[in-house]
């Protein structure tokens, strides 16, 4: 395995190339978030800004219309009512033949004149623009009559006719002001039509350009994140072969860099760890071979014979040897599982009488506990590794025997599923806790149940175990139990993945 270190004084390097390269490039989490949000809310502001200048030309326009309206309304009134004066004070100096009275009528020409010259320079249809001109000429026509004949009152006769169609001109001028109110207001109710559409356009447009940019901008933020937890949760499940790549702004590249450098200190630590367990069992091996010799030899009487406490010093020596020397074996198997991929040598084997030669070994432990041993099996072939199958079964009955109350049951079974060997391993004893479930397989883990009278183990069995049976493509898994009692299921393919490929 190749492990790459970082030398003396190179991390401290690294941290200052990194700060100048986001001197160089400023680019940061804060900014993207920043410079998301804003472009996710442009539009919108867009909409509203466009929203408003529309309301605004539709008040001005609004406010436009209503004063001129009110402008012609009341000077088309003032005009009919200096019309109707001007007629009343010659009607009058023609009926009394009194030129006085015709200073009423040269007052209300001057308002009539007044209001007229105000009317004209409003913003005017054309019809209503002719329709001024001629009452300001036919009044001016009249006007110079009036002036004319003003020393002699009954010459005016002719003059009082012609107000009765200058008054009527004047209230087509009205109507024509009332008729362009009603133009304004359907121009105003079009305006806002149009206003109202544009707004609905802009929202029906912008609110799904917005929401994909939401969107858009959401992959940006949250898929580094992503990739940094599952870096996390990878290097936390001993994943350190997968190199880390974190693709986003410049600081969280920079911390997936520095999580990546924490994987290959990892990695060289692991290394470490599996070199030294491995050195350790093996010089552990030989003096403890040499010590189960000497202990044999003497429990056997080979160099003399012993008295009955010798005797049992001698079998206590060989029995404690025999497990210390099981514990560095499980070490030896677990350290070559985790250096280099376990070989299969493969060959076909009767279940049923792989599972009764497994059970025979176990027979004497479970005669000194008072166990029953439950088996059924049929006679199938199972192509394996038989002596790591053998080792699987027999972790899983180890385990039951040690964790079974005396006079208990211990179930062993197997089946055929479709192509799949199927097999149960169930004991009676205290089961196993819940805050223990996920990490039963885990190496060298101790569960939380266990008997008083219960010797510690290395907690390598289950992790050994499940190696062995991964490695034949298969899966070992803890089912729930509704009693009391722990139930392994082991799941096998019964032949060869590669032969069937």
């Amino acid at each position: 395995m190749t492990v790459h270190e970082l030398p003396a004084g190179q991390e401290g390097r690294l941290d200052l190339n990194y700060l100048g390269l986001l001197r160089r490039n400023p680019k940061s989490f804060l900014k993207l978030i920043l410079i998301g949000f804003s472009l996710v809310a442009l539009p919108l502001i867009v909409a509203l800004i466009n929203s408003a200048v529309s309301i605004d030309q539709l008040a001005n326009q609004s406010r436009r219309a209503v004063y001129q309206a009110a402008q012609i309304a009341h000077g088309s009134r003032v005009l009919a009512d200096e019309i109707t004066a001007m007629e009343r004070s010659v009607r009058q100096t023609v009926i009394l033949n009194d030129a006085t009275l015709l200073e009423g009528y040269f007052q209300a020409h001057d308002k009539f004149v007044n209001t007229a010259g105000k009317l004209a320079v409003l913003s005017l249809r054309a019809d209503q623009k002719q329709t001024l001109d001629k009452l300001q000429s036919t009044e001016l026509a009249m006007y110079q009559q009036v002036s004319f004949f003003r020393s002699s009152p009954d010459s005016l006769r002719d003059v009082v006719d012609d107000f009765g169609p200058l008054l009527e001109s004047a209230r087509m001028f009205s109507a024509a002001g009332y008729t362009l109110i009603e133009h304004e207001v359907d121009a105003m109710q079009a305006m806002a039509g149009h206003a109202r559409s544009v707004v609905g356009w802009q929202l029906l447009g912008l609110v799904p350009f917005a929401i994909l940019l939401a969107l858009g901008f959401s992959v940006l933020i949250t898929r580094p994140i992503r990739q940094i937890d599952e870096a996390i949760r990878n290097m936390g499940q001993g994943e350190l072969t997968q190199p880390i790549s974190v693709e986003g702004p410049e600081d969280l590249k920079y911390l997936g860099d520095r999580l990546d450098w924490m994987r290959l200190r990892l990695l060289e630590l692991e290394a470490q760890k599996k070199q030294f367990l491995q050195h350790v069992s093996h010089e552990l091996k030989t003096p403890l071979t040499a010590l189960r010799e000497g202990s044999d030899l003497l429990a056997e009487g080979v160099i003399g014979e012993l008295n009955v406490k010798q005797q049992q010093v001698a079998n206590i020596l060989r029995s404690n040897s025999v497990q210390l020397q099981r514990r560095i074996e499980d070490l030896l198997s677990f350290s070559a599982l985790q250096y280099e991929k376990s070989i299969l040598v493969k060959q076909p084997v009767n279940v049923r009488d792989m599972l009764a030669s497994v059970l025979q070994d176990h027979r004497l432990a479970a005669m000194n506990k008072a166990l029953q041993f439950e088996f059924a099996a049929p006679a199938l072939m199972l192509e394996c590794d038989v002596q790591k199958i053998r080792t699987v079964v027999d972790n899983l009955l180890s385990n039951a025997v040690k964790f079974s109350p005396r006079g208990g049951k211990i179930a062993i079974s197997a089946q055929q599923v479709g192509e799949t060997l199927q097999m149960d391993v169930i004991d009676a004893g205290p089961g196993i806790d819940e805050a223990d479930r996920e990490m039963m397989f885990e190496p060298f883990y101790q569960g939380r149940r266990a008997p008083d009278s219960a010797s510690s183990g290395t907690g390598l069995g289950l992790s050994i175990a499940r190696q062995y049976v991964l490695a034949h493509g298969g899966s070992i898994e803890l089912l729930q139990q509704s009693d009391a009692g722990a139930h392994f299921r082991i799941e096998l393919p019964l032949h060869d993945i590669k032969d069937d490929t």
